[in-house]
């Protein structure tokens, strides 16, 4: 076995020595840490969850709420719920749902309001479209909530599915479209791989808190036609845009290499947490009645894309985006990136038994434990530059929980349990 990093002296650089990434009461103990950061500041009692945090956990934008935001935020304390068995957080996921329910939800189309403010009590609508990723964000929370014991969400969970599957799925393609107006009867011509990659996300919790396995199915048909068929559209790896007719669209957002939500680029954080999403797939796959043999060997090789293309060598940490040619295009990082690569590094370990994935884990531990936890306030910083320096003091200028660094470490103790034994 390799000699850890955590056996070694750690660095004189002022912070805590280095833990034992391989603790399960580690990661467990990081996960309250950062919960600690949001709960209870992030609760609006007149209404689901503040979502815009300085570096402090001061709040710097009150109103502003995003539905995949809002969801995930009860997806967060759902989560802490099972692996905490605190009635708060319990309590919580009711309080978000409200939310969800009573604010995001248009009672009379059904759909989900993606951007609103919130004041006073009083809604005002900033982007009333439908958009896929938010319905699957929404879809994630009531599984994850039915799974926390809050039952009545097990028929929301479907109420949503069959709105997804009425409003965006593509027979022809085997895909979701990305984005509906509020009245349903416009569907944008964009065609994009992240909100396929949450619906798979959601779909697979779905199945889990519902034992339904054409939630499964559906999932390994959306994870079969991004990581199969549409990478071998652009390239042998995944790319993010597309036109209506699912064939690559490579000028797409070509000026704006670092949006928050569709980025131009390859984004190798999506390639991990592909990896990770085929993974989870294949540990079911006896009840797919399907071929499993494609799924390791592609979350290995989205894996290696991401690390060969996107890993600074010299500072450390994956960066935020790279061009068809290779190039950094996005020479940022992001915490969500290096959380990704994370659980994919550990799942890839525990699956295949090589040990240059632990090594990988824990030098990307190690990292992130230096630059991206912030061992003051608690949390993580949300985007650093290619150095490593900090931005503005706003730790998310959109909408943030950490829930890539909390789900993550979930995701990895039961890896580490394999890793020990």
């Amino acid at each position: 076995m390799f000699k850890r990093l955590s056996q070694r002296p750690s660095a004189s650089t002022g912070l805590p020595a280095l833990p034992d990434f391989f603790s399960s009461d580690v990661l467990t103990r990081h996960i309250a840490d950062t919960m600690a950061f949001y709960y209870p500041r992030c609760v609006d009692a007149s209404g689901g969850f503040h979502q815009c945090f300085r570096i402090d956990g001061s709040v710097h934008d009150a109103a502003t709420r995003n539905l995949a935001s809002s969801a995930r935020c009860v997806s967060m304390f759902a989560n802490a719920y099972r692996h905490f068995d605190n009635p708060d957080y319990q309590g919580m996921v009711r309080h978000g749902i409200d939310f969800l329910r009573r604010v995001h939800r248009d009672p009379e189309s059904k759909g989900y309001i993606w951007q609103l403010a919130w004041q006073d009590g009083e809604a005002r609508v900033l982007d009333a479209d439908n958009h896929c990723h938010g319905l699957a964000a929404v879809l994630l929370a009531y599984a994850h909530a039915l799974m926390a014991g809050v039952h009545e969400a097990r028929a929301w969970i479907h109420e949503t599915h069959e709105l997804m599957e009425r409003h965006f799925w593509e027979p022809q393609h085997g895909l979701y479209a990305d984005r509906a107006s509020a009245d349903w009867s416009v569907l944008a011509p964009y065609r994009g791989q992240k909100a396929n990659m949450h619906v798979c996300e959601a779909l697979l919790a779905a199945w889990r808190a519902t034992g339904h396995v054409a939630f499964l199915q559906r999932a390994e048909t959306v994870a079969r036609n991004i990581t199969r068929r549409q990478a071998d559209r652009a390239g042998g790896m995944i790319w993010e845009h597309y036109h209506q007719d699912w064939t690559p669209d490579w000028d797409f957002n070509l000026g704006n290499k670092a949006d928050g939500l569709l980025p131009w680029g390859y984004q190798p954080g999506h390639f991990s947490a592909w990896s990770r999403l085929l993974l989870q797939l294949e540990a079911h796959w006896s009840l797919l009645e399907r071929d499993p043999d494609w799924l390791l060997p592609t979350a290995q090789a989205l894996y290696a894309s991401a690390l060969g293309h996107a890993l600074d060598r010299s500072e450390g940490g994956l960066h935020g985006g790279f061009a068809p040619g290779g190039a950094v295009c996005d020479a940022n990082k992001y915490a969500w990136v290096q959380a990704e690569t994370l659980a994919a590094a550990a799942l890839l370990g525990a699956r295949s038994g090589q040990q240059h994935y632990w090594s990988d884990y824990e030098r990307l531990w190690a990292y992130c434990w230096e630059h991206f936890v912030d061992h003051q306030h608690g949390a993580w910083y949300r985007v650093l530059r290619a150095d490593n320096g900090r931005h503005p003091d706003e730790t998310s200028r959109a909408g943030k929980a950490d829930d890539h660094i909390m789900g993550a470490c979930y995701d990895i103790i039961p890896a580490l349990d394999k890793y020990h034994g």
